[in-house]
């Protein structure tokens, strides 16, 4: 697989026009609903995540972390982009930066660009992907409170279908079709799959992947 470069993803980031629905769908779960229903009282929380891209191997990357195992923690254990609930008075950029500051250590990026907000109905939080770049590979310090390990990932894989596994699930006692990426045996499904399809489907239309 070829590389994928910064002007790729500058390129991809500013598509106009672009299917982001169908993009989705790619890595959703299925049966799962994109957004808030009406039913629901008040407003859904906001939350945002970055997805940090850097030089690695002549390629770009980007990390993932596995959270640290916590029984009070609704993710707990699992694999994820970087990121929380807003603070008052923050903007969305604002939130993804101490974030990532925060579990893993690193600052001082340029942002790039953003991927459309996502809706996530069991917890009820609409997140936003912020894109930022890193002109030199990160040195990570994860908080052990809330990291457990930091996962380096070639942003190539994420256009190998060698890494993609679609798998028919009992989740809670629903029935689920799922697809996931597998990241060095670790399985990345649901909201973080999800928005790494929009960002693969936007590379897939600006380049010959």
């Amino acid at each position: 697989m070829s590389p994928v470069s910064l002007e790729q993803v500058r390129a991809a980031l500013a598509l106009d026009n672009f299917d982001v629905e169908a993009a989705r769908r790619c890595m959703a779960p299925q049966p799962r609903s994109m957004r808030r229903g009406t039913q629901r009282p008040g407003n859904s929380r906001q939350a945002s995540v970055l997805i940090l891209l850097y030089p690695l191997d002549n390629d770009l990357a980007f990390v993932l972390v596995r959270r640290t195992e916590n029984e009070h923690d609704v993710h707990s254990g699992q694999i994820g982009l970087p990121g929380g609930s807003q603070e008052s008075g923050e903007t969305m950029i604002q939130t993804a930066l101490r974030e990532t500051q925060e579990e893993v250590g690193v600052s001082g990026l340029q942002v790039i660009g953003s991927l459309t907000s996502l809706y996530i109905s069991p917890s009820d939080f609409d997140v936003h992907p912020v894109v930022g770049y890193l002109d030199a590979r990160p040195v990570w310090r994860p908080d052990p409170a809330e990291v457990a390990e930091v996962l380096e990932c070639p942003l190539a894989w994420l256009l190998d279908d060698g890494y993609k596994v679609v798998e028919d699930w009992d989740w809670k006692g629903y029935q689920l079709r799922v697809p996931w990426y597998n990241v060095r045996g670790h399985k990345v499904w649901g909201a973080t799959a999800i928005i790494l399809s929009e960002l693969e489907q936007r590379l897939r239309a600006v380049s010959k992947f």
